[in-house]
Parts: C-alpha cells; structure tokens; sequence
C-alpha cells in the first residue's frame, strides 16, 4: 500500500483566545480544495470521510504539510485521521515552522478500512505556520484521510446549535442554543453548520430540508462531538399510516430533504414515516447515519437523485404495516434516475421488505463494502405479509441500469442473496459472497451481467446466470466444497470502529485461503 502524500492546506483562521462558547473542530479533507495531495485520491478502502482519501508511494522523502493562520498564539489540537493496514507502525517526526516538536508513530490499524484519529497538540505563532509530517522509515506515512484543527476558539458566525434544553428565541450559539432542528434549517445559509447536542428530538411534524446549499459551500447538519442524537418520528403522522393508505409525499420521512449540497453526519432516526426520505435531491453526502425501526424504509430516494454519497449507514427493523411488508427496505434508490450514486460501507439488516432496493431506477448505482442480512421475515406479525427478502435487489419491472457491486455479503435473507430482478442491464458483481439464503445466492438470468471472484455456499440455488450473464473466478468456477473460516457473525455485525468503518472478521473467507468472496 502506498503512503507517499504531499498535503498544502492554506487559509485556516486559528482563533487561539479561549472562549466559553468553543468552536468544533475544523475538517480538511485530504482529497479537496484547498487541499493540494501529491500522490492519488483513492476510494477503493471504507470507511473514509468525503470522498476519497489522500494516498502515495512509499518512500521516506514523503510528507505531509499543512499551512495554517493564527491570529494570536497559543496552543491548537490537531486531530490526523489515518490508516495503516500493515502491522508496523509508521513513525514520523512533527515540524511546526521547521522545529521539530514530537515524534509520533502511527500504528497498524488491521486493516486499510480501519481509521483512527491521532490526537496531537502544536504550538502555533501569530500569522502563518506550517505544520509538517516527515516520515522516518522506507514504509512513509499512513494513508490520510483528513486534518481536524481544534484552536478552542469562539465558534464561527457560520455555526448553528440545537440543544434539548434551548429556545427557538435564542441566538443559536453553544450558549444559547436553538430547540428545534426545523428552526436551525430555516436559519441556515450555505456554508453553516448546524450542531446537535445529545438528546432525543420528538417532533410533532417532520424536518423539511427544502433549500440548497452550493458545491464551494454545503450546508452540514450533524450531531456534535461524538454525542448521540436521537431523532424520533413517533408523533408524526402517518406512524405508521392505515392499512393501503399513501403517505403524502411532503410528510414521508422524519428527515425529508429535497434539497442539493447537504451533509447529514452522525445522526439516529427512528419511527418515522420512513427515516430518511430524499425528493429529487442531488449532490448530498450522508455519513455514520442509523436509521431503524421506522415505518417506512429507513433510508430512501426517489426521481431525479445523482452524485450522492451514502457511506457508512446502519439500517435495521424497519417495516411497512400499511402495505404488509411489502415496501420497507433498509436502504432504496427507486423510480427515478441519475449518475454518480455512490453506497459504501452499509449495513443493512432485519427490515420488512428488501436489504437494498434499486426498483426502476434507471441509472448506474455503485456499491461498495456493504452487508445485507435477516431482511423479509415477518418479525413484527404483520397480517398478510407480503415482505420479499432480498439482501442486493438491483431494480425491477424491466427498466434497465448497469450496477456495479463490490466486495459484499448477503446471508440469511429469507429469499435470494444478490439478483437482478429483471433489470435487463449489464451488472458487474465482483468478490460478493452468498450465504444461505433459500431462493438462491447469485440470481442473474435475466440480465447481461458479469460475476467475477465470487463465493456462493449453501444456498437454495448457488447460482443462475442464465443465458446472457457469464463470468470467471467465482466458488462455481473452480468447483470443490468450500468450507468457512468462520460462520460466527458477531464482530461484523458488532460495533463499528471510532472511525465508523465495519470491524475486520473472518466471517465467510473460504477455509482454504482461495481469494474468492468478500473480505471486511
């Protein structure tokens, strides 16, 4: 793995005067302006911030720099998050205006998915610094992802709170926080950031997200620090709706967004009219979101959505009593179209319908490092039940899309692992793997597409490619029994890193070591 990278981030005010009111952390990721990255942007490792991480060759003349202004001196923290997938740490001395002022080593982290934070404090002069990464060995610096700067100072004019105990009267600083989420979006301009204390948020009508923010300025909405915010959708209405009723669309979900360059980070939404409903909206990145036990799917858009990035979601125990099962998926792109959908790092699992449902969408959607287990079983004694239990269902009703699916696993699914569900596109599955499920693992006859590197075990059918779909170096390529490492999927169904990414396992390598199927 490459670790060769060159970093300039230029333009950071540090307010170093100390404040009651503090400021969050500033984020620069790597792979975007102002950032400057000598080596390459990569997106083939979960679990990164943004869209890409900061990657380069190995070599000891590497470095990383970073400049930053600070208007008074004084002490800043610095938060590096990094992945180091070997076991030998990677050590490198920290220069701050060309003095050096620690050495610290930046350890093996299992895996190149997996990425921690190293916590370091700097002196900073008034005006300009440079802060600087030297590696010491041949191996270089770890892959980076991007630089938090914590000064302690005031917040900026561009930050929002919203706290249980706050007033919708109030100014919306950390002193005197907001009370309503709604509220905040309303205030909101491109460029702000709206904060959420810990807490549990109980409206009584959804959060309507109907403005946009721009590529150079997104709006962010996220909880702060590492606390936990809960948004409940209980007394909403429609939770759940009657029977063959239809949700209006203006009430579906208790986040609805309809608008463009949003970031939603680090969020919980439960008991909504579905969990997270997006409207003809593009340009959004949704990150460490958990959407559960909602009434709908937990996770949805619908018509025109491109270039959205979905990374990292957790959605589980969502159902649909008004249409016994048969809708409520973990997460669903359907009737619409629109390039550049990105879906990395999910884990979908226990919903009514579907793990993944790609329904009559008519454009390409990729998918990366994610799972999809215990969807289309009836665990709530819906009358009628009519959920399906598909864990990768790629579209639907002959509407054809080329999707791309890489590096996931499908188990337990009351029905079929991955299938194309008469999406008659030219799908490319690449090192997924299909554990019992009963209908069947790979099921790609009537569809053009291609499997590569895939395992398939104990499934009702292994595979079914008809007769247009083909491929190579996949469990029924090669032939043989393949017995597991392990079947035991308690670490990567368990706790996500501090950096949100799924845990390493062994859970479904081949036994063997063969290098077919999916790895976490």
């Amino acid at each position: 793995m490459r670790a060769r990278v060159t970093i300039a981030v230029t333009g950071a005010l540090l307010v170093l005067s100390p404040s009651a009111a503090h400021a969050a952390p500033t984020r620069y990721e790597a792979e975007s302006s102002p950032a400057v990255c000598s080596g390459t942007i990569d997106s083939d490792w979960a679990g990164y911030s943004g869209s890409g991480f900061c990657n380069g060759t190995n070599s000891t003349s590497g470095y990383a720099q970073f400049t930053v202004t600070a208007a008074a001196s004084g002490t800043a923290t610095l938060g590096i998050r990094f992945a180091n997938g070997t076991t030998t740490a990677r050590p490198a001395t920290l220069l701050v205006n060309g003095t050096a002022v620690q050495t610290p080593s930046f350890e093996g982290t299992g895996a190149w998915s997996t990425w921690v934070t190293r916590t370091l404090t700097v002196p900073l002069q008034a005006g300009s610094n440079t802060i600087r990464l030297n590696p010491t060995t041949s191996g270089g610096l770890p892959n980076i992802d991007y630089l938090d700067v914590d000064a302690g100072g005031p917040p900026p004019a561009t930050a929002l709170y919203v706290a249980t105990n706050g007033d919708d009267g109030n100014p919306g600083t950390l002193a005197a926080p907001l009370a309503t989420i709604q509220r905040a979006v309303d205030l909101a301009q491109p460029g702000y950031t709206i904060h959420i204390r810990g807490g549990t948020y109980a409206p009584s009508s959804n959060i309507q997200i109907l403005k946009n923010g721009t590529s150079s300025q997104p709006i962010t909405l996220r909880n702060y620090g590492n606390e936990r915010v809960v948004i409940d959708g209980e007394n909403m209405p429609y939770t759940p709706g009657a029977v063959d009723s239809t949700i209006p669309r203006a009430q579906r979900g208790a986040i609805h967004i309809e608008g463009d360059w949003w970031r939603l980070i680090g969020l919980e939404i439960i008991h909504g009219p579905y969990g997270v409903f997006g409207l003809d909206s593009s340009n959004n990145y949704y990150e460490r979101l958990v959407t559960r036990d909602n009434y709908e799917s937990g996770f949805h858009l619908v018509q025109a959505s491109s270039n959205n990035q979905i990374v990292n979601l957790d959605s589980y125990g969502n159902r649909d009593p008004r249409k016994n099962g048969e809708s409520a998926d973990g997460l669903a792109i359907k009737e619409g179209s629109g390039t550049g959908n990105v879906v990395r790092g999910a884990r979908l699992w226990n919903n009514s319908d579907d793990g993944l449902d790609w329904w009559m969408f008519a454009s390409p959607i990729l998918v990366e490092d994610t799972l999809a287990w215990g969807n289309g079983f009836n665990r709530w004694n819906l009358p009628d039940y009519v959920g399906d239990g598909n864990g990768f269902k790629l579209g639907g009703n002959g509407v054809a899309a080329n999707h791309t699916v890489r590096n996931s696993m499908a188990w337990d699914n009351a029905r079929s692992g991955f299938i194309d569900n008469n999406n008659p596109g030219q799908h490319r599955i690449e090192r997924c793997t299909a554990w019992d499920n009963p209908s069947g693992g790979f099921l790609f006859d009537r569809s053009d597409s291609t499997l590569t590197r895939n395992l398939a075990v104990a499934n009702g059918t292994d595979v079914n490619l008809g007769s247009q779909s083909s491929g190579s170096g996949n469990s029924w390529d090669i032939g043989g029994s393949w017995p597991l490492a392990s079947t035991d999927p308690s670490t990567i169904t368990g706790p996500r890193t501090t950096g949100g990414a799924i845990p390493t396992s062994t859970f479904l390598r081949p036994a063997n070591g063969t290098d077919v199927g999916a790895r976490f």
